[in-house]
């Protein structure tokens, strides 16, 4: 009982010091911006410092206005979180019903502007430049594959890869409409097999700015993620393709390799505690990048990205939400299951953004910004409207239509 104590006051004197160091240093930056200010006022005629009081009056005004906002965000979040825990229901009161204050304050003028900027550039403690680390391209996925699994995709052509996904989405039951809307949003309509965001699909130009590949533009910790959930289903498979291909050929013996493969990337994932963070973070490491390699397999890549896509569908069967929109499926990705969920409920289909992202994630995704969920549902489903047209949605768009008539065909 006293160690529980003591252990019980010692955390609480570690809190209490974090908190008091927060302070200090949030403390040393007002006065170090205030000296900062006072310095630069000193340099200016008496036209410019009036201008210059005046924009910095309205942005601290503006900016206390910000940090009250999301102040009052964070606590109605809180506040419904209890009350899911409760089993509560949601209403309108629930939500912030405001958009974030706009900036109304005067601004500096040009040249004014740049004298300030290269004054605190002038100011500003110069830190070594630290190399920023490069996010894993198709190349580095398919190295740490090779190595860590002995695991080598097989690349089929694009239709026939689509074909494929098509086969598999009908199959579980998804439509067309649904899967090459979220297609045209996630790959501009344009996607390939190989794609990964931030690398034009054709001009193959850029530079990764995530680990998402394919269609459905899964993360890396997602294909962690799905595999230790359906890994052996998909080995399974993988046997049952290779009973029915031609004793003895190429194409059984390299199913049988790809299966055994598969086993040792499934038993790895599995052997990870399930939880999102401890996916993300072996997704990190040279192993989990190697198993993100199956995306690009024309036998796993559309069952892995599929079954991703019907997950969503069936945790919005559960709620009650039974047919299932393109935009409606790409807000659970974009906001997560659960959350996409929500913006769809009454009360919150009419709520803004804000109350649904963290701060730093609705000023990252232009999208959702000054938008409510119904506006933010309308502006998904107008991109991918737009996107639709371009080659890669129409040539899906094709196979899931021939395939839907060869189904009925054949009843």
């Amino acid at each position: 009982m006293l160690m529980q104590q003591f252990i019980f006051r010692a955390q609480g004197l570690a809190r209490a010091l974090l908190v008091a160091a927060i302070i200090t240093v949030a403390m040393m930056g007002m006065v170090q911006a205030e000296s900062m200010r006072a310095a630069f006022r000193a340099t200016l005629n008496a036209a410019d410092l009036k201008a210059f009081d005046d924009y910095i009056a309205a942005q601290i005004f503006h900016n206390a206005a910000l940090d009250a906002y999301w102040g009052h965000v964070k606590k109605k979040r809180s506040q419904r979180r209890s009350k899911k825990r409760r089993k509560k229901s949601l209403t309108r009161e629930d939500y912030v019903q405001d958009q974030p204050p706009s900036y109304r304050g005067s601004s500096l003028s040009k040249s004014l502007a740049r004298r300030w900027w290269l004054f605190r550039e002038s100011r500003a403690e110069k830190k070594p430049d630290r190399p920023r680390a490069e996010l894993p391209s198709v190349s580095d996925f398919l190295s740490s594959a090779r190595r860590h699994y002995g695991f080598v995709p097989e690349r089929v052509p694009e239709r026939v890869f689509k074909e494929r996904y098509a086969r598999e989405a009908l199959t579980l039951g998804l439509t067309g409409e649904q899967v090459v809307r979220v297609y045209a949003l996630e790959t501009s309509g344009l996607g390939t097999a190989d794609m990964q965001a931030g690398i034009h699909p054709i001009s193959k130009k850029g530079k990764p700015i995530s680990t998402a590949l394919g269609y459905a533009q899964l993360l890396a910790a997602n294909s962690i993620n799905e595999l230790s959930k359906h890994g052996r289903e998909f080995v399974a498979r993988l046997r049952v393709l290779a009973k029915s291909s031609v004793p003895g050929s190429a194409r059984q013996r390299g199913l049988l390799a790809k299966a055994a493969a598969l086993a040792r990337m499934t038993r790895k994932a599995r052997s990870i505690p399930h939880r999102w963070s401890r996916h993300v973070a072996f997704s990190k490491t040279s192993a989990g990048r190697g198993i993100h390699a199956i995306n690009l397999d024309g036998d796993i890549g559309p069952w892995l990205q599929v079954i991703k896509l019907k997950g969503l569908k069936r945790m919005a069967q559960k709620a009650g939400y039974e047919r299932l929109k393109g935009a409606e499926i790409e807000l659970m990705n974009l906001a997560g299951p659960g959350t996409g969920l929500e913006m769809m409920t009454p009360a919150g289909r009419e709520a803004p953004t804000t109350n649904f992202f963290s701060r730093n994630a609705y000023y990252r995704n232009t999208i959702v910004r000054g938008k409510s969920s119904s506006e933010l549902l309308a502006a998904l489903d107008e991109r991918m409207n737009e996107n639709l047209k371009n080659s890669g949605a129409v040539e899906f768009l094709e196979i899931f239509s021939r395939l839907k008539g060869d189904n009925r065909a054949a009843r």
